[in-house]
């Protein structure tokens, strides 16, 4: 089905230009060659192929302009033309000559003739008379539309002239073209010379294009005309592109990483609870996951618990398992030992939903409790917490730590992940189970075999039943016995909340079993795949579909070694039962009164349903022919070995099934057991309906040859074993035709970031013009699955499921077709990170999109079978090798000859056993219906006879049982491994001894070993004779076989060890090709090396593969002998590939050896290092005795060596550490590879450079006044401009600022601040934290805003605005100056003026806080000085055991730098060069020095519980070289986020003490105390960093007060030095507040005020504020360290890379040669402040009335307040009791006093109570001031009734109301509106406040109002004036005055009796009288009995 056009000519063109032209249909374009020089005609005569999916309409256009073609601007277009394709869909063929039109619709004289073809797909339209314009004659009818066209040309944006040949591979696409004409475009571009495009739409950013000399003549015949953003880049070799039409790429990692159990940490805070539903409760939480339970403390006495408790479950089992999970939290009311407790309400989320989320975590989120049992029931309150999952490896950024003050916004923040609604609704979940086919044996049991023996019954051997689970419920179907078709038709249901926060549905068939149920299959339905949350999408919908499960293999037996396949964990590797299912969901409406509100599972029957629901059975037609079988593992290898293939059951001879069922079909059952029946194995003696086919599943048995020590291979040469399968299933082939499309549109995208990436990596030009590309060729693929899926929207056996999937996907393409083509325009040198990422966004979305959740046919197995046991599997999915007439349909492995390696199944191929290839198989596989299987061998190598069975012999369709191949060609293969890279370490000596071996077809060849290393280089050729290869001559030349090479460690005994595999493709020359560029010689490149999944190395090798012609080998370009005899017989990579040298000189810096480890149990004492790189090297001095010092004497070294010119190549550098021994030995210590010399390679700078502008001054101005932290508003500044920069916060600004903060708060604060004594470094910090906070939240909020406008360039420019070098930009001298400014955009600063910063406290002082370590803000602080691991022993094979950590044996010190010689003379001749340290000039000395070290330990955050309770009690414990200082006295008793606030002195001497270690210990009364987690500090590279880490920047230099300058240097001081050591020329002070350095002038203030405010005259100011600009002086600049806290994460060795908390801390460093610096800053934690809050208790209004009076009826209370401020109650205070108010007005005068400490800044109540009776000692907590007032009614036997209560939080409480009438419930509800007050600023407040409670249906409702007055005092002002408690002396209160209405009853006697007895009473009086009767019988009764009995037992 296809349109052509025939372009001929194009005439009456005006003037002479290049002409080109475009022709467009269905959004796919052609170009044309560019005809150059042409004057009044162009001559093109080109067609064009459309290949076409659905049918063209009549109304559908084809588009052709013609432009002028242009090199350098636009292509101007002269004229287009549009033809409607009525006639020719009409007529089938058309010739047209037309004029052109221009852009305003108007004709113009150029006329165009062209014609057009159109075939339909039924072949009804336009014969074809091949000799019109086809070149080569065509010889099948092209009705059936048999293009081999390969899958890279999926809508590919080139498809080129066509030479038909079907059958035939001639049409290559562009890209072939290119891969002739060498190694993809790469050497196209190393060609230097590009050509503008020839296209009108890319305005200037030309793509590069190859000149078309470069390339042979035939690649310009056919890629002439293409779109040079789409050409793949994917080099040849790195087997990432499918280059040819008929091999697929084979999949490079091996081994399955599924079911490998992991270690996992889950991590849950609950905070507190809010508006917990029912009346003064005692709540505690329950968290549950998976099996676990903890639980937190119970609250008494309170609906809003405040709890801050951590609790950790740690878990190791596989991911699937573990996202399964389910997290669940529930609050219950009042559990103790006796009682369980009633459950509040719960919320539930698996595990995988958390891990989702960004960070893996939710933080500070809100869950939505609700009531499962009770589904009409609203919510049951908010509880408040943070869920992390963390991973091995993953690392969680928590969000700094810090007082919560902001007011809560519960609903903005609550526990969901993004997109679901907060209001989720209940949902029924009804899972619908019809019946299963196909099911395994299941038991052998003996009493089966006896029965059958005697009875002859023949049952089925299994009893199944389908166990569903989903949201932590289990629902099961009924046990249908003994039955391999079970049918069940019962649907299950569940209800849960919609949307659930579950992601998967499990449905497991199991066996049931007396002894214990098996699972036979399992299925995950997930729930994302089968609904859609947009606004166009539908709930979740399934079938009813088949699916199909995977499992153990299928023969029986007791122990079975996969079962953990068969629970759904790892790959199947066999196909075990297919199961039809269907799901539906139905929304609750939970007003409907007839609702069943139980959520318990239910199971039911349901209607069964029609068997054509599922689709119309088809036959379909598996064929499979084996190319060739090598690389089988030698253990396997003695015995013959033959190949099964099995789709489903069909094929599988071995335990298919049991066949009873053919009797029962013979006993005239009817032809419903038909389908059934098919799902069986059609075997051998089976006829068939035609009487020819009969399927053949497996190969010949054959015996394997030797191939080399390790594998064999089966002699597959020219004769080829073949399959086929006849099988039945529904014909749902739609489903996957459609996933086949977007999965090659994916495939197509992935290739192209592929190429983008390795473009970026290697650094080719122009990688974003491959992105535009790849965008366009994305936005095309859209369009054509647009309209290719549109034809299928009215399919008949489709479900709801198919067509809603259908219109979503089409949905979402177009959607990303259109995003792409916007994105494709915004793709810029400078976004093209950013938009890289947006696009693997698409890729995951595609990739997502792809996967069809309803099965169809089972997927295809091939096994390895030797002995008939099977050995090794592989498992392909049918999709991959479907069979469709449309192109873009086709599976991407159909009729293509793919490479497979066979794996090992389950467990058994974890580990190294699954690393070693089991076999590679070369196989070619066509599925698809049997109608069209005519088609079945169009894609195998060409030039093969059939070999049919005798009954096929003559039928033209007949599959053949072998191939045999007449025509073969002899190649020779060249392989030229030159070296590798960063290899694993196999030995224990942390290297290895590698060798590689390269397989090519059935032979093999090793390179030679090199000893002792992890980056040999071989440089070594390999040649392999008299390479076979069968089929077609042009075939080969394209489509070479995959070389394998693996690389192995020698071991003197015993086997090799696998070190890592690669794959790649040879460059092929044909025998009548010339060996000449661009394609030969070969270049050299990286393929990436993999062990498992895990990457391992690279090899760096070039292959060619030359055919050998009639004249022999003389014909092929020569191979130099061995050149260096020394090397024996090997021979070099020859000159043309080995890469061009040149002289470069490597200076070792040599500074010290650290932390070395024992060798062999013998402390290392006289270590060396020894260097080596490219066979050249230098050894370090020795080090005479380690002990004493481990620096080296002499600093710096250097050998000259010869290293290829690009730099990409370099050869690694190995570091050695050997230790010297006695009598001459050395011992190896450990070693390190630097892989890449790239950062240390040092380029002389540029003369003709733009230098630094030193001339003209750069004044950078200064306000005075300002704190400095709002300086980062930098102007751009130019560097040689005089620019004045002024850097000042307004003032109105600030007060804007001010007031912005909430409300009145700020005025109170203020008032208080003035005072300077009361702040101290708590205060600074703190208000750094905020700052942090805020800074945070504003770069957040400018991310948001740019992603909305899809511009992320504004937040760039934001960020980098705020790095103080803009102005500086491209005139860095060096990488690490540029680095640092970089750097900073990560910070968190607030950009720009635009983003104001809010600050609470104006006049405080900060400094900086770090979420992370110090180190990663200065980039390790390694620049000067870096820092190598020396590695040794083994890698661990598990990827578990042994980490990089373990193998870490010390680390060498030093540096590295590579350069060219000769250098310029200008860099030795400069002043001060001393040629002994060559490049690393102005190094200290590197003699020991005495440091004083003063470690500051702030606090400690997210501690692991250590001890049972779920608590620690930590100390810190710091150890330097000798110095170990535990704090165990000072521990903190449980608490998991403790304040230390300690500082610690040690003095040190660097180098031998440079490792500080500060680690938290849990203490314990009993036993050891246990690590929680350490951090270890380098302090000697912060020592000598250029950074100056030795002690941080404050922001202003004050002499006293809370912000003493900390270093024994004054700024001034420093600043000299700085500009002493960088030849700086300065400080040069000036009048007027100026500072001149270099040729920046910075202003500021210059006096300065002592604790008397005397002023004096002082320049530190300035030099401060140079100092913190000092990254802005040319050349010496870089970024200091400002005054700061930086926040560790702490590490347990034990739980290796999981975070076990986190430490803010600094350290400040001390030479002790300099002057003493002062005393350590006092960061003590803040003490509380002691206050006293007075409460009277006026009146009470407006009470409810609880009690009825006993004896006249009327409503009354008996009203009481009581009143807390602290936790749980342990203070309460009672009033007395307002007896029988009949109006609810209650007068009480009361007084409660409650003491209590404070935390000011932390806003919270301290207190300290031992936790239970048992405890130790007393443990301090925190909680939130807030006072609870309740009313209660007053009973004197019975308990007394709660009736309300508010809750006034001390800090932000509404006012109270003037007057009862004026209090209402808003003041509860409403808050945010409510004027909000802070006692702790007022003082003294009286109001009235209501007392709220929840009605019946969760209303609030207002129960009472109190008239109340609050007085804080501190403990002196409470001193002063005391009060007494109730109306106590002193200060008493008067007597409330009561109405005396207790004794109403005496009044009124008579009226109080009747009330009683007729209306109270009257029916316990009833009641009573019927007990008295009751009891009188029972005493008659006992006392006539024992006469009676006597009477009877005598017989009387």
């Amino acid at each position: 089905m296809a349109l052509l056009l025939q372009l001929r000519t194009v005439s009456g063109l005006r003037g002479k230009a290049d002409r080109i032209a475009k022709a467009a249909f269905r959004g796919l374009s052609f170009y044309t060659r560019v005809i150059e020089n042409c004057e009044d005609e162009a001559r093109f005569d080109e067609t064009f192929r459309w290949p076409v999916a659905s049918s063209i309409d009549g109304n559908e256009i084809l588009e052709i302009q013609v432009f002028n073609y242009s090199k350098v601007f636009t292509n101007r277009l002269i004229g287009t033309f549009r033809m409607v394709l009525q006639k020719v869909v009409e007529e089938g063929q058309v010739e047209v000559t037309d004029t052109l039109i221009d852009d305003n619709n108007s004709a113009i004289q150029t006329s165009i003739s062209i014609e057009i073809r159109y075939q339909a797909l039924d072949g009804t339209v336009g014969a074809w008379n091949d000799k019109e314009f086809l070149e080569t004659p065509s010889v099948h009818s092209e009705g059936d539309g048999r293009y081999p066209l390969e899958t890279d040309s999926l809508l590919s944006g080139h498809r080129q002239g066509l030479d038909i040949s079907p059958g035939k591979s001639n049409q290559q696409s562009a890209e072939r073209t290119f891969r002739r004409a060498g190694k993809g475009v790469f050497s196209a571009m190393k060609l230097g010379k590009t050509r503008p495009s020839k296209d009108d739409h890319r305005k200037q950013d030309e793509p590069a294009v190859l000149e078309a000399e470069d390339l042979d003549q035939k690649a310009i015949r056919q890629g002439g005309r293409l779109e040079p953003d789409t050409i793949s880049l994917a080099s040849v070799t790195a087997v990432t592109t499918n280059v040819s039409n008929k091999r697929s790429k084979p999949d490079i990692k091996m081994e399955p990483s599924a079911g490998r159990p992991m270690d996992y940490q889950v991590s849950i805070t609950i905070i507190e609870a809010r508006q917990l539903v029912g009346l003064n409760m005692d709540p505690m939480v329950c968290v549950e996951v998976g099996e676990e339970k903890k639980y937190t403390s119970m609250k008494e006495s309170t609906n809003c618990p405040y709890y801050n408790e951590y609790f950790v479950f740690d878990f190791h089992v596989p991911p699937d398992v573990m996202f399964d999970k389910i997290i669940k939290l529930s609050v219950i009311h009042s559990k103790n030992l006796l009682r369980s407790g009633t459950l509040v309400g719960s919320f539930k989320m698996d595990v995988g939903t958390v891990y989702t989320q960004p960070e893996h975590q939710f933080y500070h989120k809100w869950a939505i409790l609700s009531d499962p049992e009770d589904l009409t029931a609203g919510l049951k309150g908010y509880l408040k917490c943070d869920i992390a999952v963390v991973g091995k490896g993953d690392n969680i950024k928590t969000p700094h730590k810090s007082n919560e003050t902001e007011e809560e916004d519960i609903e903005g923040n609550l526990l969901l992940p993004d997109g679901v609604p907060a209001e989720r609704q209940w949902a029924r979940f009804y899972v619908k189970i019809y019946r299963a086919e196909g099911l395994p044996r299941m038991n052998t049991s003996i009493m089966a075999n006896v029965k059958k023996a005697f009875i002859g019954d023949n049952k089925d051997l299994v009893d199944p039943y389908v166990q569903v689970v989903f949201a932590g419920q289990k629902g099961k179907t009924s046990v249908q016995k003994s039955s391999y078709e079970p049918l069940w038709n019962e649907q299950i249901i569940f209800t849960e909340m919609f949307p659930p926060l579950c992601k998967r549905i499990k449905v497991q068939i199991r066996d049931s079993d007396k002894v214990n149920d098996v699972a036979i299959g399992t299925h995950f339905i997930d729930l994302r795949k089968i609904s859609n949350e947009g606004d166009k999408g539908f709930l979740p919908t399934f079938g009813p579909a088949w699916v199909n499960m995977y499992g153990s293999t299928r023969n029986y037996t007791l122990m079975d070694e996969h079962q953990e396949l068969n629970e759904g964990l790892g790959e199947g590797v066999s196909f075990r039962a297919r199961l039809l299912l269907s799901l539906a969901v139905e929304i609750l409406d939970t007003t409907n009164p007839e609702i069943n509100s139980s959520t318990e599972v239910q199971v039911e029957q349901a209607p069964s349903v029609a068997d054509n629901c599922t689709g119309k059975m088809e036959e379909f037609f598996l064929f499979g022919a084996f190319l060739e079988a090598t690389m089988i593992d030698r253990k396997i290898g003695d015995k013959p070995i033959n190949f099964e293939v099995t789709i489903g059951n069909y094929g599988n001879q071995i335990d298919g099934m049991t066949k009873p069922i053919l009797q029962r079909k013979k006993e005239g059952r009817n032809g419903d057991e038909e389908e059934s029946e098919l799902l069986q194995n059609s075997s051998e003696d089976e006829g068939d309906e035609d009487g020819e086919l009969v399927s053949v599943s497996s190969s010949q048995p054959v015996k394997p040859l030797v191939t080399d020590r390790n594998y064999f291979h089966l002699p597959y040469f020219e004769k080829k074993p073949c399959i086929y399968i006849k099988s039945w299933w529904q014909d749902q082939r739609r489903r996957l035709y459609n996933a086949n499309i977007m999965d090659k549109i994916a495939d197509k995208l992935e290739e192209g970031l592929n190429d983008v990436q390795e473009m970026i990596k290697t650094e080719k030009p122009h990688p974003e013009r491959r992105l535009r590309g790849v965008l366009e060729e994305l936005s095309s693929g859209c369009l054509r699955f647009v309209t290719l899926a549109d034809k299928d929207q009215h399919h008949s056996s489709h479900t709801r499921l198919d067509r809603e999937r259908l219109k979503s996907c089409m949905r979402e393409l177009e959607n990303m077709g259109q995003q792409a083509t916007t994105l494709r325009s915004q793709v810029k040198k400078n976004t093209m990170k950013d938009k890289l990422k947006l696009v693997q966004n698409f890729l995951q979305k595609l990739r997502f999109l792809v996967d069809e959740p309803q099965h169809t046919i089972p997927d295809v197995f091939i096994w390895m079978m030797s002995n008939n046991k099977r050995i090794a599997y592989a498992r392909i999915p049918s999709k991959d090798i479907l069979y469709s007439i449309v192109d873009e349909e086709m599976g991407k492995d159909c009729a293509k000859v793919k490479t497979v390696f066979l794996k090992l199944p389950g467990k058994r191929g974890f580990g190294p056993a699954g690393w070693t290839v089991q076999a590679k198989m070369e196989i070619y596989l066509w599925l698809g219906l049997s109608k069209q299987r005519k088609d079945f061998l169009s894609g195998l190598p060409c030039g093969f006879e059939e070999k049919k069975t005798a009954r096929g012999q003559n039928l033209p369709s007949f599959p053949p049982i072998s191939l045999l191949y007449t025509k073969k060609q002899v190649f020779q293969l060249r392989a030229h491994m030159y070296q590798a890279r960063s290899l694993f370490a196999a030995d224990s000596s942390g290297l290895s001894d590698p060798f590689a071996r390269v397989f090519f077809i059935s032979q093999s060849q090793c390179t030679e070993v090199l000893n002792e290393t992890l980056c040999p280089t071989w440089d070594q050729l390999l040649v392999f004779d008299n390479v076979e290869l069968y089929g077609e001559v042009h075939e080969m030349r394209d489509d070479p076989p995959i070389i394998v090479i693996e690389i192995y460690d020698q071991d003197t005994v015993g086997r090799a060890d696998f070190m890592g595999r690669t794959f790649a493709k040879p460059v092929v020359k044909m025998s009548d090709e010339h060996y000449c560029p661009p394609r030969f010689p070969p270049q050299l490149e990286y393929y990436q090396i993999y062990r498992g999944n895990s990457t391992a190395g690279d090899l760096l090798a070039a292959f060619e593969l030359l055919q050998i012609g009639p004249g022999g080998k003389s014909d092929l370009p020569p191979i130099d002998g061995p050149t260096d005899m020394d090397r024996g017989p090997i021979l070099p990579v020859p000159l043309g590939i080995r890469p061009v040298l040149s002289k470069y000189r490597v200076e070792i810096l040599f500074w010290g050896l650290r932390d070395l480890k024992r060798v062999n149990l013998a402390q290392v004492d006289r270590p060396r290092v020894d260097i080596e790189c490219a066979g050249k090297g230098v050894q370090s001095s020795l080090i005479q005795n380690y002990k004493k010092n481990p620096n080296f004497s002499t600093l710096v070294k250097w050998f000259e060596v010869d290293l290829p010119e690009n730099e990409l190549l370099h050869p690694p550098l190995n570091i050695r550490v050997v230790d010297c021994r006695a009598f001459g030995r050395y011992t190896l210590v450990g070693s390190h590879a630097v892989s890449s010399l790239r950062k240390f390679i040092y380029h002389p700078p540029d003369k003709k450079a733009q230098q630094w502008n030193m001339t003209g001054e750069i004044v950078v101005n200064m306000e005075p006044e300002v704190p400095i932290k709002k300086m980062e508003t930098m102007v751009k500044l130019d560097a040689n401009s005089d620019a004045v920069v002024k850097v000042d916060v307004s003032e109105e600004e600030k007060e804007k600022k001010k007031k912005k903060k909430k409300g009145g708060e700020d005025e109170g604060l203020e008032e208080e601040e003035v005072d300077e004594s009361m702040l101290d470094w708590w205060s600074k910090y703190f208000a750094s934290i905020e700052t942090m906070k805020e800074q945070l939240r504003q770069q957040e909020a400018a991310a948001a805003e740019a992603e909305e406008k899809e511009e992320v360039d504004i937040a760039e420019e934001i960020k980098l605005d705020d790095s103080p070098m803009k102005g500086f930009k491209g005139q860095v001298k060096n990488k690490e100056k540029s680095k640092t400014p970089k750097d900073d955009k990560k910070k968190k600063q607030p950009s720009a003026p635009e983003l104001p910063e809010k600050k609470k406290k104006q006049k405080i002082d900060e400094l900086k806080v770090f979420n992370k370590e110090l180190e990663a803000e200065f980039d390790n602080f390694e620049d000067w000085l870096h820092t190598f691991n020396l590695l040794r022993g083994k890698i661990g094979d598990n990827d578990d055991n042994a980490t990089e950590e373990e193998r870490i044996v010390g680390r060498f010190k030093g540096s590295i730098c590579v350069y060219k010689v000769p250098l310029p003379d200008d860099i030795t001749k400069e002043a001060g060069y001393d040629p002994n340290f060559g490049m690393f000039q102005g190094i200290p000395s590197n003699d020991p020095i005495n440091v004083l070290v003063r470690v500051y330990v702030v606090r400690a955050t997210d501690l692991h519980p250590a001890d049972i309770n779920g608590k620690a009690d930590p100390y810190i414990a710091i150890k330097l070289g000798k110095t170990d200082i535990k704090d165990k006295e000072n521990y903190i008793s449980k608490q998991l986020n403790p304040v230390f606030g300690k500082s610690f002195d040690i003095e040190a001497t660097f180098p031998m003490e440079s490792m500080l270690t500060v680690a938290v210990y849990d203490w314990d009364l009993v036993g050891t105390d246990d690590l929680i987690g350490e951090t270890k500090i380098d302090l000697e590279n912060r020592y000598y960093s250029k950074h100056r880490a030795t002690c941080g920047m404050s922001q202003t230099y004050s002499i006293y007060g809370y912000n003493t300058w900390r270093d024994p240097m004054k700024p001034s001081q420093i600043l000299s030095k700085l500009c002493k050591d960088g030849k700086v020329d300065g400080p040069h002070f000036g009048p007027g507040g100026r500072v001149k350095v270099a040729n920046r002038v910075f202003t500021g203030p210059t006096e300065i005020e002592d604790e008397n405010g005397q002023k004096k005259q002082t320049d530190e100011h300035l030099a401060l504020t140079v100092l913190r600009h000092w990254e802005d002086i040319p050349w010496a600049g870089c970024k200091l360290v400002p005054e700061h806290v930086e926040t560790r994460p702490l590490l347990n060795p034990d739980k290796p890379g999981i975070e076990q908390g986190r430490l803010e801390m600094w350290v400040d460093m001390f030479p002790m040669d300099m002057p003493a610096p002062g005393p350590a800053t006092d960061i003590s934690p803040r003490k509380p402040k002691k206050y006293e809050l007075r409460v009277i208790v006026w009146n009470t209004d407006e009470v409810i009335l609880e009690d009825d009076d006993y004896f006249t009826g009327e409503k009354s209370s008996d009203i009481f307040v009581r009143g807390w401020l602290k936790g749980q109650q342990e203070d309460k205070q009672d009033t007395d009791v307002h007896y029988h108010s009949l109006t609810g007005e209650g007068n009480f005068n009361w007084r409660y006093i409650f003491p209590f400490d404070y935390l000011m800044a932390e806003e919270k109540i301290v207190i300290s109570k031992k936790e239970s009776m048992f405890s130790w000692d007393e443990t301090e907590y925190k909680i939130p001031a807030r006072l609870t007032l309740q009313v209660w009614d007053a009973d004197h036997f019975s308990a007394d009734d709660f009736l309300g209560a508010i809750e006034l939080d001390l800090n932000r409480f509404p006012r109270g109301a003037k007057t009862a009438k004026q209090c209402s419930l808003e003041m509860v509800t409403n808050e945010a509106e409510m004027p909000m007050i802070s006692i702790f600023k007022q003082k003294r407040v009286k109001g009235w406040w209501p007392f709220v409670a929840r009605d019946e249906n969760d209303e609030l409702e207002v129960t009472g109002k109190v008239e109340a007055e609050l007085h804080l005092l501190t403990e002196e002002e409470a001193e002063k004036s005391p009060a007494g408690l109730a109306r106590n002396e002193p200060d008493p209160l008067e007597k409330p005055n009561r109405p005396d209405t207790a004794f109403l009853w005496f009044l009124n006697p008579l009226k109080s009796i009747r009330y009683l007895i007729c209306t109270r009473y009257k029916w316990l009086i009833i009641k009573i009288l019927l007990a008295l009767l009751l009891l009188i019988m029972v005493a008659l009764f006992l006392y006539s009995m024992p006469g009676y009995m006597v009477k009877k037992l005598l017989g009387a």
